[in-house]
């Protein structure tokens, strides 16, 4: 298991300048070519979000202000969840993703609830979200992802839905093996708690689902040195370049 080298302090430091600036997003139906197949009910109706589960903070900054605020430890395993996602959703801001945080007593299992905008895609993939921090991923969590599509949200439910499974650590041989025999559409991400992506894999079902088919993964050096890698998505060999659209909703 990594450990990390920051301190409570510096954590927060680090995760303040990390936050992308503030981007919007409009949930509408996606918009699809001639070419393409009819939408189904649920693909062509707005996407209706639940409520948030907190009145105290809604994205990455407000929480870290209102750890400073309470002079909470964001370290501490009652915080680390809740800072983890707000992480997961500004670190995949930047591929594309656009999420709100949705946990609850009723949440299936789902932390995240939003759209996927891929620049060579005419429409937005949806997606329901489970994080995982300071967890060795295993078979079992990729059973949860499969009850979560059972319970998700209106608009979230059907073809087209994609389920992703974040975690601060790489895929197992057994996760890896699970997710490729799931009749689920599913992705893997591991990302670490600063949000750098290092791994993204995912299955057959969410290339036929979400249309990843020509989707490759790349590597390139972060800015800290060469041994300082994180992902670049691609489509048929190139890199993707992201317009300022993704974020929080």
């Amino acid at each position: 298991m990594r450990v990390s080298l920051f301190s409570p302090i510096s954590l927060l430091r680090h995760l303040r300048s990390s936050i992308p600036p503030k981007r919007t997003f409009c949930a509408t139906a996606p918009i699809r070519d001639s070419a393409q197949k009819p939408a189904s009910p649920e693909e062509s109706q707005p996407l209706i979000y639940p409520p948030p589960p907190s009145q105290h903070h809604n994205d990455l900054a407000s929480f870290l202000t209102y750890l400073d605020k309470h002079s909470l430890d964001p370290t501490k395993t009652v915080h680390t969840g809740t800072l983890y996602e707000y992480t997961t959703i500004s670190s995949l801001s930047r591929l594309g993703f656009s999420l709100q945080r949705v946990g609850g007593r009723s949440d299936c299992g789902i932390d995240l609830i939003g759209v996927w905008s891929l620049p060579p895609l005419s429409h937005q993939i949806r997606v329901l979200v489970q994080c995982k921090v300071r967890q060795r991923p295993g078979p079992q969590h990729v059973r949860e992802l499969e009850g979560a599509f059972i319970g998700a949200p209106v608009g979230w439910r059907g073809r087209g839905v994609v389920g992703v499974l974040v975690t601060d650590q790489n895929a197992t041989k057994g996760i890896r093996d699970a997710i490729g025999r799931s009749k689920w559409p599913m992705v893997f991400m591991s990302s670490s708690r600063e949000g750098k992506l290092s791994q993204f894999l995912w299955n057959a079902r969410a290339e036929e689902e979400g249309g990843l088919g020509e989707l490759g993964v790349g590597m390139r050096h972060g800015e800290s040195g060469e041994g300082d890698k994180e992902v670049v998505l691609m489509w048929k060999g190139r890199s993707i370049e992201f317009e300022e659209k993704g974020g929080h909703i």
